[in-house]
């Protein structure tokens, strides 16, 4: 039976009296991609907030390993194995893009993931290493968002759009490296706009609309009609 890394269970989610995520339920199993749909104010990047500890919620509402979670701080929820790739990639300006990718290992959690891992895994990064982070294209900075949440050494990383405002051939190659991630065991959920992408990435997904689970299954199983429906509620 495969190893269940997170557990979400009945997840609801505030900002301030809005509630954005009403029961939401869904397993995470380790080295498994799991693909999160819906549209834009679905709840998505909530959920992930959720995850990654910078949202309050239930403490039973997430357990990993088995253990809850839920409400701990950012910090904490790092140090446990879990990294966020930011909408946005959010990185520091003001650093080299090596400095970037250090910042992401402070943790110093065990694991495969070196400085020269990541630059085998992205080349180009290592041509530019020594650039400040906006001398960077926009699937470079992506790139180096990737690396740097890999320089922590995750078991799970929360990917927030990779592909948003990315040109194809650019989407193409990021997620061309996601296997090889896989494949060191760490786990993957990924929120995107880009369904195609998103679907052939994972083995599983999850539809949210307005809050909550429309659809779920294998991903390779969805339909386009089913996915419609459930994107709109209709």
């Amino acid at each position: 039976m495969p190893e269940r890394l997170l557990e979400v269970d009945a997840l609801d989610a505030f900002y301030g009296d809005f509630q954005a995520l009403f029961g939401v339920s869904l397993r995470i199993e380790a080295a498994q991609a799991v693909a999160i749909i819906g549209a834009n104010g679905a709840g998505k990047s909530t959920l992930l907030k959720c995850i990654a500890g910078l949202l309050s919620c239930r403490r039973d509402a997430l357990k990993l390993d088995g253990q809850p979670i839920g409400g701990c701080l950012a910090h904490e929820i790092a140090a446990r194995g879990i990294a966020l790739i930011p909408e946005g990639r959010r990185l520091f300006p003001s650093l080299t893009v090596e400095e970037n990718l250090l910042i992401g290992g402070q943790l110093a959690r065990r694991g495969p993931w070196t400085l020269r891992r990541v630059y085998e895994l992205f080349p180009m990064l290592a041509a530019r290493r020594n650039l400040p982070a906006p001398a960077l294209s926009g699937g470079q900075q992506q790139m180096a968002a990737i690396g740097r949440a890999l320089m922590a050494n995750p078991r799970l990383i929360l990917c927030d759009e990779l592909s948003l405002g990315l040109a194809p051939i650019v989407v193409r190659d990021i997620y061309a490296a996601l296997p090889a991630i896989r494949a060191d065991g760490t786990a993957l959920v990924i929120v995107e706009q880009d369904i195609v992408q998103a679907l052939k990435a994972a083995q599983h997904a999850y539809c949210l609309q307005e809050g909550r689970i429309a659809l779920e299954g294998p991903a390779a199983g969805l339909t386009r009609e089913a996915i419609a429906a459930a994107y709109f509620g209709v």
